[in-house]
C-alpha cells in the first residue's frame, strides 16, 4: 500500500477494469482454443497431413494396436497418444513413425527387406504333456528355451514370438539361421526329460514378409510356417528360395547337404505353399572316410 489513497483506489480500479472478473482474457484463451481444436479436427487438414506421412519412410499406418505392440521406445510413446482424430496426433505419429525406422536400422533389423524365417515344433511334445501335467510341461519347456534359445540370439536370430513348444525366429541371414538351427538341436539332443525325449523338426523360408509391430506377417511367413509341418518327426525343411540364398556350396562348408522333400503318396497335397516352389530336407553330410 502506498501513501496516496486515491492511488491504491486507481490502481485497483485498473486492476478490475483489466481482469473483469477474467473474462477478457478467458474469452480471448477460449477463442483461442476452440479454433485450434477446430483447426486441429478438420477432415482436409488431417488428410494432407496424412498424405505428407504416407511420403515419410516407414508404416503409414503407424499407431495402430498391430504397429505398437511389442516393446520399443517408439511403440510405447505411440500407444499413449490420444487415439482421437486431429492433425496433431497425424504429426506425432509421422515423427514417431520416422523414429521406429531409425531405431530399426540401428538394431540391424531391415524395415522392409529380405529376411529369413525359422519355425520350430517339438516333436510328441502335445501327447506328452497330457500325461506328464502342467508342472512337468513348464519345467520341459524351460530346459528347452535354455537350450535352443542361446544358439538363435548368438546368431543374429530375433526372437519373434514363443508358440508353445515352438519358436518363430527372424534372421538377417540364411546360412546363420541354419547354423543356429543345428546347433539348437545338438543341444537338444542331450536332453532326457522323465524318459521323454524331445526331438525338433525345422522350417526355414526366406523372402521379405512385413514387420509389423513387433510381429511378421505375409505369406512368406506362411510358407515358413509350412515348411515347417513338413518336417515330420524330426526333419529340417528349407524352401527353395532358403536353399539358394545358402548355395550349396556354404552348405557344404557347414557340414550340411540338401535332398529334395518328397512327399508320400498317401499325404495331402501341402496347403499355403506354391505348387512350383522346390523343397528340401537338410542333413549332416556323412563323414569322410
Amino acid at each position: 500500500m502506498s501513501d496516496d489513497p486515491l492511488h491504491d483506489a486507481n490502481v485497483s480500479e485498473s486492476l478490475r477494469a483489466d481482469s473483469g472478473d477474467g473474462s477478457g482474457y478467458a474469452k480471448v484463451s477460449g477463442t483461442v482454443a476452440k479454433w485450434v481444436r477446430d483447426t486441429d479436427r478438420r477432415p482436409r487438414f488431417v488428410e494432407a497431413v496424412r498424405r505428407l506421412r504416407r511420403a515419410l519412410p516407414g508404416d503409414p499406418a503407424f499407431g495402430d494396436p498391430l504397429s505398437t505392440s511389442g516393446p520399443g521406445g517408439a511403440r510405447a510413446a505411440a500407444r499413449m497418444i490420444d487415439t482421437g482424430p486431429g492433425a496433431s496426433r497425424e504429426v506425432s505419429l509421422a515423427a514417431l513413425q520416422v523414429l521406429q525406422v531409425v531405431l530399426e536400422k540401428a538394431w540391424g533389423t531391415p524395415a522392409d527387406g529380405e529376411v529369413t524365417i525359422v519355425f520350430t515344433d517339438l516333436v510328441g511334445f502335445s501327447s506328452w504333456s497330457l500325461r506328464a501335467g502342467d508342472g512337468a510341461t513348464l519345467s520341459l519347456l524351460r530346459e528347452v528355451a535354455a537350450m535352443v534359445e542361446p544358439p538363435m540370439i548368438e546368431r543374429g536370430g530375433q526372437v519373434v514370438k514363443r508358440l508353445g513348444d515352438g519358436l518363430m525366429v527372424v534372421f538377417d541371414h540364411p546360412d546363420r539361421a541354419v547354423e543356429a538351427v543345428f546347433e539348437a538341436r545338438a543341444a537338444l539332443a542331450n536332453l532326457d526329460y522323465d524318459g521323454y525325449r524331445p526331438r525338433m523338426r525345422v522350417g526355414l523360408h526366406t523372402g521379405a514378409p512385413q514387420p509389423i509391430g513387433a510381429d511378421w506377417f505375409g505369406v512368406d511367413v506362411n510358407v515358413a510356417a509350412r515348411m515347417m509341418e513338413l518336417g515330420g518327426k524330426g526333419n529340417v525343411v528349407i524352401s527353395g528360395d532358403t536353399h539358394d540364398a545358402i548355395g550349396d556350396q556354404r552348405l557344404a562348408e557347414l557340414g550340411l547337404t540338401a535332398s529334395h522333400y518328397r512327399r508320400g503318396l498317401l499325404a495331402a497335397p501341402q496347403r499355403g505353399v506354391p505348387e512350383d516352389l522346390p523343397i528340401y530336407v537338410l542333413r549332416p553330410a556323412p563323414a569322410q572316410p
